[in-house]
């Protein structure tokens, strides 16, 4: 079968090291036609390092609706493009979803390439729970939206990933202490895979007051992943277990729980396993 179009090849490109590019990404960039860029200076920096010319066309958050339609045209005339962005993966946090979402549109085949990325990166290195989790981008920076979004994010029980910038940072922090409280586990992992990379784990309440004392040089990229909402199992007290064996002589075991959950305030779900597991106790 022909083919009918080109491709848009999504093109990871190192975060701080440059040693990180893959061989496939360099390869890829050999061969495509044009390269879509967020920054012109650093891709161009990149290509040079590889001995890569290649013709770049601007892709930035200002004037990625307008070019969209160029690489669109181009990729239609058969022509193979790659996006980048700054530095890391293309969308995330940057400029692309557009673009990829024209691309299925007009069914243009989207060629993902896997790379670096800062938020993978730390969240990995974090001691944190990784197997479930939710990226909120950049925290607002007026204090008023910021513990608004933070409030919302409290009982959030998934591991928690922000970026955040050098001179919002300590503010940052002392917002996410008097929401989340002092004791919930922090990773602040700073300019990743650079020479000056930084990773420190601790208690939010610790690394507020390291930050707060200048103990830590706040520059550079910044990832904050934090450890989710630990939901508190409520304890069976005697007065409760009085509660279902009185009850349960002359009610089902559902509604024995349904009924204690509404007198002493506790789920109802942990009272009914509590009973079935009691009963299959009794009975063995």
């Amino acid at each position: 079968m022909k083919k009918k179009f080109g491709n848009l090849f999504i093109i990871p490109t190192p975060i701080g090291n440059i040693n990180d590019i893959t061989y496939r990404a360099i390869k890829t960039l050999k061969k495509i036609d044009y390269i879509a860029s967020e920054n012109y200076k650093n891709t161009l920096k990149l290509l040079n390092k590889f001995n890569i010319k290649k013709s770049i066309i601007s892709f930035h958050q200002h004037n990625e609706i307008k070019n969209t339609k160029k690489i669109i045209k181009k990729i239609k005339k058969k022509k193979n493009i790659a996006l980048v962005s700054d530095a890391g993966t293309p969308t995330i946090n940057d400029p692309g979803y557009f673009l990829v979402k024209e691309c299925y549109i007009k069914k243009i085949k989207v060629i993902p390439l896997p790379g670096a990325c800062s938020i993978i990166s730390a969240l990995s290195a974090s001691g944190i729970p990784s197997n479930k989790f939710c990226f909120e981008g950049f925290l607002p920076s007026k204090k008023i939206k910021r513990c608004k979004i933070l409030k919302k994010l409290k009982y959030e029980t998934r591991t928690l990933i922000f970026f955040e910038s050098p001179h919002r940072i300590k503010n940052s922090l002392k917002n996410i202490l008097k929401i989340f409280g002092k004791n919930r586990k922090i990773t602040i992992a700073r300019e990743i895979t650079k020479f000056w990379e930084s990773i420190k784990h601790n208690t939010i309440y610790n690394l507020f007051n390291k930050y707060k004392n200048n103990l830590l040089i706040c520059k550079g990229e910044i990832v904050l992943v934090i450890e989710g909402h630990k939901i508190k199992k409520k304890k069976i007290s005697k007065k409760i277990k009085k509660t279902l064996n009185f009850l349960k002589s002359e009610l089902s075991l559902k509604k024995t729980a349904i009924l204690t959950s509404k007198i002493h305030k506790i789920n109802k779900n942990i009272l009914y396993k509590y009973l079935i597991k009691k009963q299959n106790h009794d009975t063995n």
